[in-house]
């Protein structure tokens, strides 16, 4: 492994892992979530080390992270924790589809592989382009509500 990029990653969470394992980058996780479920074989290969709002520090420690990869400001603690003791640690905070396909494509550079991320990225929003294009071919849904035995009032959703 290239000794510019991190080459021992804890996440946090399971989005990091997913897109690791993505890009091909999964020998450099020494540590996941106990909520990863994707991709499976992360649950098989690597050891969990945390939960969303707590983990054990110590465990984390002992993996000796140059990374440690999470989300949001509720991992805040857990990141605290972590820079106390020399850990580098990156949390995001993306809240739109936008900020998750810039998060694959920070993520992927920070390991060094940009051009794969890139490539995912662009493979994930051509994915939910062609998912958009088909439900709008979908017909609308008409729903009847009546409460308590009154005349039902109607609603129609379409995509």
């Amino acid at each position: 492994m290239d000794g510019r990029y991190p080459s021992r990653i804890v996440c946090l969470t399971e989005e990091p892992t997913e897109v690791l394992y993505a890009l091909g980058e999964e020998a450099r996780i020494v540590g996941i979530s106990g909520f990863t479920v994707r991709p499976a074989r992360a649950r098989r290969e690597k050891p969990r080390v945390c939960a969303f709002t707590s983990a054990k520090v110590g465990r984390i420690l002992a993996l000796r992270p140059d990374l440690v990869v999470g989300f949001s400001d509720i991992q805040a603690d857990i990141a605290r924790e972590l820079i106390k003791n020399g850990v580098e640690v990156w949390i995001s905070n993306h809240r739109s589809v936008e900020g998750i396909l810039g998060y694959v494509r920070r993520l992927g550079a920070m390991v060094g592989a940009a051009d794969r991320a890139l490539r995912h990225a662009a493979e994930l929003e051509a994915h939910m382009n062609r998912v958009r294009q088909a439900a709008a071919q979908l017909p609308g849904v008409h729903a009847s509500i009546s409460r308590n035995g009154t005349s039902p009032s109607s609603a129609e959703f379409t995509g």
